[in-house]
């Protein structure tokens, strides 16, 4: 072939350090935003970003030459050093070291994008952890209980 044709969307989700809720509403509506633009310097396209005060979502879609864990590290460290920087009351802001990454189909955007919209809505009646292992199940993913909490 002549030319490279890839299309690789990708549902991300990772919690702050001890899933302490410190994305306030004020930093959510400057952090989404940021971490969009996290993405575009980086030649990802952001699909959607939301969540809650102790994770977030994300649904971008990654270029032939980024891996999952660079874009992740990429999102991370530069996020978390804003934060520290525009939000100085923040300063014990972080990300937790894991995180989850799942496929979507493009038939299936709508919906995550949906889902990820729909976060705060979904968690008054479903926690984090419960959240998680359902999308781990659903993606027959094997984990070590072990490593679920921190």
């Amino acid at each position: 072939m002549a030319n490279t044709y890839y299309s690789l969307t990708i549902h991300c989700v990772f919690s702050t350090r001890r899933r302490e809720p410190s994305i306030t509403e004020e930093l959510k509506e400057r952090l989404w935003p940021f971490i969009g633009s996290i993405l575009r310097q980086n030649k990802m396209k952001t699909l959607c970003v939301g969540g809650v005060a102790d994770h977030i979502h994300l649904l971008m879609s990654l270029p032939t030459t980024m891996s999952v864990a660079k874009a992740i590290q990429l999102v991370k460290g530069n996020s978390s050093k804003w934060v520290h920087e525009a939000f100085p009351q923040q300063r014990s802001f972080e990300w937790q070291k894991g995180y989850a990454a799942f496929s979507v189909s493009v038939s299936h955007i709508p919906q995550t994008v949906a889902y990820i919209k729909n976060q705060v809505e979904h968690h008054r009646t479903k926690s984090f952890m419960e959240e998680y292992l359902s999308f781990l199940k659903k993606h027959r993913i094997d984990y070590d209980e072990r490593y679920l909490l921190f």
